[in-house]
């Protein structure tokens, strides 16, 4: 039984968003809006709102994460890597379902606010992409349980969000966002590949069948290494091509991180040593979504 703690300052509430998994969030829709800039004139307010339903939905879905991991026995004290906004904090459960469920209630009236200044049909696609984030850890089959989590993960909050975000602001979807978009969804899957690599040991324990599991935790880090790689020679290829400006090769810029990120990795077992190259992982996707953003918005106006 949780007992309630007298303490619950701001940094509880803080962790509970697991801020560092706010950059699947933020970046995509950054990249997006870059990209429209080349299409017209951007539309600011509306640039300021999807980035909002953005966050609060990456946000909720860590809130379910939180709520149905504890209630189903997985989260426990020494847990790493979780907010411990209710094994640790003594915050009520019910309180986290509750902020999670309003956070979607905002996310909904964000979404209205959109699909009426572009199109209505957005509404399924928000939809989708809410379904998905309460379903990674919630209903009889959660995605989390599965090898699909980097895959889903890097479609809806990569592709969709960069192609919703361009499609707000221009009322189409071009050939180039779908390509741009490409790299940014590899990066985002890489962050949950990363975070199950570190959880390996405790998934297995618990009956999960992530891909790392699957695949074997050298196997799982050779394949996050690709995904870097793959990720900076996709730019690369679309600078030679012509597709985008030479200005987007300041994504290069974050190679650096992307190697911490895998030799952070190598060697390690426990969950708390494994942190600090998970972290690495969420920073190289920022890095490199922010500098392609900038690359984009600077080859606007030079």
């Amino acid at each position: 039984m949780i007992k309630q703690r007298k303490k619950t300052n701001w940094r509880v509430w803080w962790r509970l968003l697991r801020p560092h998994t706010l950059t699947a969030a933020f970046v995509p829709v950054s990249v997006g809006t870059a990209l429209a800039l080349h299409a017209g004139q951007v539309n600011v307010p509306l640039f300021l709102v999807m980035l909002l339903a953005s966050l609060i939905i990456q946000a909720a879905t860590n809130m379910f994460n939180e709520y149905y991991d504890y209630v189903k026995g997985l989260d426990t004290p020494e847990s790493v890597g979780i907010g411990g906004t209710i094994v640790r904090d003594g915050v009520p459960p019910s309180t986290v379902l509750r902020i999670a469920i309003s956070f979607y209630a905002l996310a909904v009236v964000a979404g209205v606010y959109i699909c009426a200044a572009s199109s209505w049909w957005l509404a399924l696609v928000g939809l989708g992409c809410m379904a998905a984030g309460y379903l990674y850890t919630g209903g009889p089959w959660p995605i989390a349980y599965t090898p699909l989590g980097e895959l889903l993960s890097g479609v809806l909050m990569g592709t969709t969000i960069i192609l919703i975000s361009f499609f707000i602001q221009t009322g189409s979807v071009s050939l180039e966002s779908v390509l741009v978009s490409v790299p940014i969804t590899v990066l985002i899957g890489g962050i949950l590949l990363s975070n199950n690599i570190r959880d390996l040991d405790g998934d297995r324990a618990k009956n999960r069948r992530t891909l790392p599991i699957l695949m074997g935790r050298s196997n799982a880090i050779n394949l996050l290494a690709v995904l870097f790689t793959f990720s900076y020679l996709w730019v690369t290829g679309l600078v030679l091509m012509g597709i985008v400006s030479p200005w987007a090769l300041l994504s290069l810029a974050s190679i650096p991180k992307a190697r911490q990120a895998v030799r952070g990795f190598h060697g390690k077992t426990r969950p708390v040593e494994m942190m600090p190259a998970m972290q690495a992982t969420a920073q190289t996707n920022t890095a490199f979504g922010l500098l392609l953003a900038a690359g984009l918005v600077l080859s606007y106006w030079f």
